[in-house]
C-alpha cells in the first residue's frame, strides 16, 4: 500500500506540465494495444514526475546495509500509532477520517484509479521471468493479482467494492487523483529503462502506512466491507510480506559491477515518487459535502432541465428553469430549504426531498445512484448524524453479517480441491462465457515448451488485463509456470 508521508497536504511539490497530462496519459496506457507514441509520452511523464519528486524529503537511510533497522523502525513507529489511535477511540474520541458515510465513499471514489491498476509497477518485469534477481518482484504481482483467484486479485475486489457502494463513476476526477495510476502505468511500460526506480516505488509502496489501518477501522464502523484494505494489512507485512520482499528485492537487485551509489540514488528517487499526486490524506481532507451535493446536481441537472412539469414554482421559476443554468442551483439548493424541502441537521425522512428521490414509489426514484444518496442523506443530516451512538470499531449489523457470509465463502473456496479452469462434459458445446478461455487453454495446448507457454501468457497478465476471465485463467497458469 502507498506510503504516507508527513509533509502538508499543501506542501507536496507538483510536477511540472508535461504533454500529456495525467488523467489523459492514465487512460491512453490502458488502451489496448498501446501505441509507440503513447509509450514515448510516458517515457517523458516519468522524467518530469522524477524531477519533481527529487524535492521531496525522504527518509530512507543513505545506507542500503539500514534497511533492515529502518523497516523494524517503521514498523514499529506505525503499530504504535495505531494503538493510540485506538486508545482514543476507546476513551470515546470520534473517527479520525470519515465525519460520515458519504465521506468514506468520496474516498473509495477518490483513489480509485490508483487501486485499479495496483501492482502495475511491477508489470515489466515479468519479460525477466527467468532472472532470479526479481523472483521476489514477480511474486509480489502475482500476489497483487491474486494468483489468478478472482477473489483475491486486488482490481477484482475494488471493482466489485465500488460497484456495490455505486462510487463506479470515477473516470472525470481531477488530474491529480490519476497521478498515482499515471505513474504506476508508466513504470509499467518502462521497467527497462527505469529499473531502480521500480524499485524504489516499489519500496515504498508496499510499506505499511498507518492510514491503511485507520481507513479499515473505520470502513467497518460505517458498514463497508473494509477486505480490500485488510488483505493488504496482512500481505504488506514486514515478516514475511510484501514490505519484506520490497527490500529483499533491493538487495538482490544490487549491483555487482558499476555504480552502486548512482543505482542507489536512483532508487531513492523512484521511493519518492510515491509523493506525488492526490494521497490517502489529500484525497480525505478534499471532502466538503455542499459542494459534492451541488456538484451531483449539476450533473442531473443537464438531464433534469428538461423533465420536470411546470405545476410547482420557487421565486416565480419553474424547477426546469432553475436546472437549465448550473449557477442557479446553489440559489434553488437554498430554496428548497427556506421552503422546508430540506430540512438540514435532521433525520433526513423528514424532508420531503429525501422523500422524492427514495422509495419505489418515490417520484425520482432511480435519478441517484447509491453514493450520490448516501451524499445527499448525510449532508441534510448534517450534526444529526454526530448525535447518533459511534460503534467504536463495531461492525455494522448489516456488514457483521455479511462478513460472516464472505468468510465463509472464501474458507469454503480455499478448502476445495484445485480443478482444471474448465469443465465442460464432452460432447456439449461450450457456453459463450467460456470460448475465451477454452481457446487460451488450446493454445497453449500447441506450444511446444514451458518459455513459448510463459511468453503467450505474458500480454494477459498485463494491468488492462489481468482481471478479466482470460488474465485470471493465464495469471493461474503463468503462476504454476513460474514457481
Amino acid at each position: 500500500m502507498q506510503l504516507t508521508r508527513s509533509l502538508p497536504v499543501d506542501a507536496l511539490p507538483v510536477a511540472p506540465e508535461t504533454a500529456a497530462p495525467s488523467r489523459n496519459l492514465y487512460f491512453a496506457l490502458l488502451d489496448t494495444p498501446i501505441s509507440e507514441t503513447v509509450r514515448a509520452s510516458a517515457a517523458d511523464y516519468l522524467n518530469s514526475q522524477l524531477e519533481a519528486a527529487s524535492a521531496c524529503p525522504c527518509d530512507l537511510p543513505q545506507d542500503p546495509a539500514g534497511l533492515g533497522e529502518w523497516l523494524d523502525g517503521h514498523t514499529a513507529k506505525i503499530g504504535g500509532q495505531y494503538q493510540t489511535y485506538l486508545d482514543g477511540r476507546r476513551a470515546g474520541a470520534p473517527r479520525r477520517y470519515f465525519s460520515s458515510k458519504a465521506h468514506a465513499l468520496h474516498f473509495l471514489q477518490g483513489v480509485a484509479p490508483t487501486k485499479l491498476v495496483d501492482g502495475a509497477w511491477l508489470y515489466g518485469l515479468l519479460q525477466r521471468w527467468d532472472d532470479a534477481r526479481f523472483t521476489a518482484l514477480i511474486q509480489t504481482y502475482l500476489e497483487e493479482l491474486g494468483e489468478g483467484q478472482p477473489e483475491k486479485n486486488h482490481v477484482v475486489l475494488y471493482r466489485k467494492l465500488l460497484a456495490s457502494q455505486g462510487c463506479d463513476d470515477w473516470q472525470n476526477l481531477n488530474d491529480e487523483n490519476f497521478v498515482q495510476g499515471a505513474i504506476q502505468l508508466a513504470l509499467a511500460e518502462h521497467a527497462e529503462q527505469f529499473l531502480p526506480e521500480v524499485i524504489g516505488f516499489n519500496l515504498g509502496y508496499e510499506q505499511l502506512p498507518l492510514h491503511l489501518l485507520i481507513s479499515s477501522y473505520e470502513l467497518t464502523e460505517l458498514g463497508i466491507d473494509p477486505y480490500y484494505f485488510t488483505l493488504h494489512v496482512t500481505v504488506d507485512n514486514a515478516d514475511n510480506g510484501h514490505a519484506k520482499k520490497a527490500v529483499q528485492a533491493l538487495m538482490a537487485a544490487w549491483p555487482q559491477v558499476g555504480d552502486s551509489e548512482e543505482f542507489y540514488r536512483r532508487v531513492i528517487n523512484g521511493y519518492r515518487l510515491n509523493d506525488l499526486g492526490a494521497s490517502t490524506l489529500s484525497v480525505i481532507a478534499g471532502f466538503d459535502p455542499e459542494q459534492e451535493v451541488l456538484r451531483v446536481l449539476e450533473k442531473k441537472a443537464a438531464v433534469g432541465q428538461f423533465v420536470h412539469s411546470d405545476y410547482c414554482r420557487f421565486d416565480g421559476r419553474t424547477v426546469n428553469q432553475w436546472l437549465a443554468k448550473p449557477e442557479l442551483i446553489p440559489q434553488f439548493l437554498d430554496n428548497l430549504q427556506r421552503r422546508n424541502w430540506i430540512k438540514r441537521h435532521e433525520d433526513p425522512q423528514n424532508s420531503r426531498f429525501w422523500q422524492l428521490i427514495t422509495g419505489e414509489q418515490g417520484p425520482m426514484f432511480g435519478v441517484f445512484s447509491a453514493h450520490e444518496q448516501q451524499l445527499i442523506h448525510d449532508w441534510i443530516a448534517g450534526d444529526w448524524l454526530a448525535e447518533q451512538v459511534p460503534t467504536h470499531g463495531k461492525p455494522h449489523p448489516v456488514l457483521a453479517q455479511r462478513q460472516a457470509q464472505f468468510s465463509g465463502r472464501r474458507r469454503t473456496l480455499a478448502e476445495q480441491p484445485t480443478r482444471p479452469a474448465l469443465a465442460q462434459p464432452q460432447g456439449q458445446p461450450v457456453s459463450d462465457f467460456d470460448q475465451e478461455t477454452q481457446l487460451l487453454e488450446q493454445q497453449l495446448a500447441q506450444l511446444p515448451t514451458r518459455e513459448a507457454r510463459i511468453r503467450h501468457l505474458l500480454p494477459l497478465l498485463a494491468p488492462t488485463r489481468h482481471h478479466s476471465a482470460a488474465g485470471l485463467l493465464a495469471t493461474r497458469i503463468f503462476t504454476g509456470l513460474f514457481n
